[in-house]
């Protein structure tokens, strides 16, 4: 099951990607993708075991960004692939049928390849401008997932579609009636004064029921 709220890491001011990953996890998020750039494999294997022993006991499921290598030395429930990131078909030779493997896309023609590829879900973005990301895909805005979500359900296609960059709380209700299934958020949470309460009102917009939900 793909949760509707994922939870990006990201490095805080005073801390490390583990000690925001646990207040996103005190704050009551289940998904949470460890997404450590510019480092060491090693450097982010320790993250990664450390990160999936504190998702573990929160009853919450792991993501590694970018390393299908470290995702199953770490016991992690899935890898997230961007687009210029390994393939698909070669992560899943390397962590097997079981785990969950989500791919990056910023035009329907990506969301096909992925879908095709094997992917369980797409994060689809991004949504406005952000600076977690370097190199930064097209803005796709609202009228952007309006029309690549058309896209996909003239073509009848099925997959998690997750909204990505720059989302804030208040984008919520307008992009779930898109017909995302979720979205994905990062600085939102780790720089909240209050994470319990932007995750428990995020949860609360994601899961009103609208027509035309694609899942």
């Amino acid at each position: 099951m793909i949760d509707k709220l994922h939870y990006i890491s990201q490095q805080p001011q005073n801390g490390s990607h583990l000690t925001a990953i646990k207040q996103a996890l005190d704050a009551g998020c289940k998904w949470v993708q460890l997404r450590v750039k510019n480092q060491a494999d090693d450097v982010i294997l320790e993250y990664a075991i450390e990160a999936n022993k504190t998702c573990t006991r929160y009853g919450a499921k792991l993501i590694v960004n970018d390393h299908p290598e470290i995702a199953l030395k770490a016991g992690a429930y899935g890898v997230h692939l961007g687009l210029q990131d390994m393939s698909i078909a070669e992560a899943r030779d390397i962590v097997g049928k079981k785990t969950i493997i989500g791919g990056t896309a910023n035009t329907f023609e990506h969301i096909k390849q992925r879908i095709a590829d094997g992917a369980d879900y797409i994060g689809l973005g991004p949504f406005r401008f952000t600076t977690t990301k370097q190199n930064l895909s097209p803005i796709l805005g609202l009228d952007g997932y309006e029309t690549i979500m058309a896209q996909i359900r003239s073509a009848n296609l099925q997959i998690p579609i997750i909204a990505i960059g720059g989302i804030l709380p208040e984008d919520i209700s307008a992009l779930t009636q898109t017909g995302v299934y979720g979205v994905a958020i990062s600085g939102t949470i780790t720089h909240a004064t209050d994470p319990a309460q932007i995750v428990k009102h995020m949860y609360q917009e994601l899961n009103t029921k609208y027509l035309n939900q694609v899942i």
